[in-house]
């Protein structure tokens, strides 16, 4: 197979000085993409051009609904930087989605503009349920993270059908770990202050031992920065959440160790370097930020 190049065939699309300078946009599903891209192109019936562009408009798409995620929903300030930055993802997330209906009609795959848009409409209805559920209720934090790792697997999930039945098992397995290390490192990313933490997995497993105090500041969002990293500590956020991230690892390389086909497990093994790599150099930067 020819070497993953996604997210290079990504940058058209995506680099522009006036989102980048406005506004930071959410990490390329890079993790699941490299995953798909070697199932598609293990299975007979899509060759290399279609494994590309396959993976390459669903990270597109995931891309615009990652970025429409990242919308202030609570700043109600009209003007300024804040109003422009969220009109900005509003664009931004739009255009990346739109691009999966070009590209694919321009290379005649209208039956997968479709199924896509099916996805995406699933996508939808999910993420809909599961903020119907925030509005004054308490969400076990355990649970928002199941459910969060589920929206992440909808799109890729909508190619199952086009794997090779014998390959379909370890597929469905490894997508959901890389799904889960990708949504635990964005996890820990957002909870690196409370603002960004609002309705995440931090947010709400603090909130699960928070005193009422410490509710109310987590809900009006007056919490300080250093009173957040205590009660981070106090009800172990980062820990459970690193934890989570090295058990879906170690679960991911018993699971490769089981793969017969050689070639397939060695572009599985770079796939988790990669991931690894990316994950790495995101959280120093998160650090030194």
């Amino acid at each position: 197979m020819k070497p993953y190049r996604i997210p290079q065939l990504a940058k058209p699309y995506t680099d522009y000085d006036m989102i980048q300078r406005h506004t930071e946009l959410p990490p390329f599903s890079d993790g699941r993409g490299h995953l798909l891209y070697i199932y598609l192109g293990a299975s007979p019936g899509t060759g290399f051009q279609q494994s590309e562009l396959f993976t390459l408009v669903t990270g597109l798409v995931q891309l615009g609904l990652d970025t429409h995620e990242g919308i202030d929903r609570y700043q109600d300030e009209p003007g300024g930087d804040i109003m422009r930055t969220r009109q900005l993802k509003v664009l931004a997330g739009d255009y990346f989605s739109s691009w999966f209906y070009h590209l694919l009609a321009r290379h005649g795959q209208v039956e997968m503009v479709g199924t896509l848009s099916e996805a995406i409409a699933d996508y939808n209805v999910m993420k809909a349920k599961l903020y119907s559920r925030f509005n004054g209720v308490l969400i076990p934090a355990e649970q928002y993270l199941k459910h969060t790792v589920q929206l992440n697997m909808r799109l890729f999930l909508s190619f199952t059908p086009m794997i090779e039945e014998s390959l379909r098992e370890s597929w469905l397995k490894l997508l959901a770990e890389f799904s889960l290390c990708e949504t635990a490192a964005q996890e820990l990313r957002r909870a690196e202050a409370p603002a960004s933490a609002l309705e995440g997995y931090a947010y709400w497993k603090a909130l699960e031992s928070a005193t009422e105090e410490e509710r109310q500041w987590l809900q009006e969002q007056t919490l300080e920065l250093k009173d957040w990293k205590k009660l981070k500590l106090r009800c172990k956020c980062d820990s459970l959440l690193t934890d989570k991230l090295h058990a879906s690892l170690d679960s991911i390389r018993d699971s490769l160790q089981d793969i017969r086909d050689e070639e397939l497990a060695g572009e599985l093994r770079a796939a988790l370097d990669r991931l690894l790599m990316r994950m790495k150099i995101s959280r120093q930067a998160a650090v030194e930020g």
